[in-house]
């Protein structure tokens, strides 16, 4: 990397209402809680993760999105043992609950966002229209104000991270949620990921005339492990969402919460295309970077990650440097071949 202007970058580890796009964002909690032992099963793997072994034979990771110390919400891949579709996501959600009995196996620097005391009754999923209907007791409505959105954010994309799983309805106590208690945020249509997550109104632009497009930045926890944090910006509505989300991209963080600039100041777009076969192509130029030179595997992955959510989630990427069709990451990963969006993000030891 030429040396004309210095980069932070972290080593990577492994159409919406206006009262919905204004609501306010919760802090940390650090207060002491009482904490369940998790279940054994769960405990075991989670140990056998931290150690640097394999998850155990039948186990999966899937992704739950929790409060980072930054109070912003994050994909974190945690193991979950054996079940069928709807255990895996209770159990899934049962992670969000602060205080909850995954608690103590939570990483560093994150935890759950759902009130404490809050039981998952229920998770039934439909099988043909994708629907996750799930049932809480009452301690679900138990909650400060700045958290409301946070909560609805966090089951929505906890549980739409399943690829059976489109569009989520709540219930509490046998009755159907049409109304969110403290700020009056409406659940009574179906809860879908166009709700976005740690939303943000882009500069000089009115949220009556925007798009959303969703853009990975990077953070650290406090132990220094770098993990992305998916940010949806309003931005002027136009016709190429996935160039938009891109440029944002390049554009950084408007938040001090904790976020790092993942691109360089140099990074321009050269262009987006989409093949008929699905493949994106994304052509960009830095002249920070020599001819054949290594690339921080951070600044691929979040071009990836950013460009995959924006074209439907399940499109593969292939990236373009400085007109080179072989692009190196220090994963020792050609991103210049087309380049799935990770399967599990944010392995973050606990």
């Amino acid at each position: 990397m030429k040396g004309k202007r210095a980069i932070r970058l972290v080593p990577a580890v492994g159409v919406l209402m206006v009262p919905l796009l204004l609501a306010g964002c919760g802090l940390f909690d650090s207060s002491a809680q009482s904490i369940d032992p998790p279940p054994a099963s769960v405990e075991e793997a989670m140990l056998k993760a931290a150690s640097g072994e394999s998850v155990p034979t039948g186990d999966r990771l899937e992704a739950v999105y929790l409060s980072d110390q930054n109070g912003l919400l994050a994909p974190v891949s945690l193991p979950i043992a054996p079940g069928d579709s709807a255990a895996n996501a209770k159990t899934s959600l049962e992670m969000l609950v602060k205080g909850g009995p995954f608690s103590g196996i939570i990483p560093e620097g994150f935890q759950g966002i759902l009130p404490q005391g809050t039981e998952v009754e229920s998770v039934s999923i439909d099988q043909d229209s994708k629907v996750a209907v799930v049932e809480f007791n009452s301690s679900f409505l138990d909650y400060p104000a700045q958290d409301e959105r946070k909560i609805l954010e966090a089951l929505t994309w906890t549980l739409t991270e399943r690829p059976d799983v489109q569009s989520v309805q709540i219930w509490v106590d046998g009755r159907k949620l049409n109304e969110m208690p403290v700020n009056g945020t409406p659940t009574d249509r179906l809860l879908t990921r166009a709700l976005g997550i740690n939303l943000e109104l882009g500069n000089g632009v009115s949220a009556m005339s925007s798009s959303p497009v969703t853009v990975y930045f990077s953070a650290a926890s406090p132990a220094g492990v770098a993990y992305y944090v998916p940010v949806t910006r309003l931005v002027q509505s136009g016709p190429d969402k996935l160039s938009s989300a891109l440029t944002e991209l390049i554009h950084g963080p408007q938040s001090k919460q904790g976020l790092n600039q993942v691109l360089t100041g140099q990074t321009k777009l050269e262009s987006v295309k989409k093949t008929e076969d699905g493949v994106v192509s994304v052509a960009i130029t830095d002249d920070m970077f020599e001819h054949g030179e290594i690339v921080p595997a951070e600044f691929l992955q979040s071009i990836v990650l950013t460009a995959a959510d924006n074209a439907g989630g399940t499109a593969k990427i292939r990236i373009e440097l400085n007109g080179q069709k072989t692009v190196m990451g220090e994963d020792n990963q050609n991103y210049g071949l087309p380049v799935a969006r990770p399967e599990h993000i944010n392995e973050i030891p606990i």
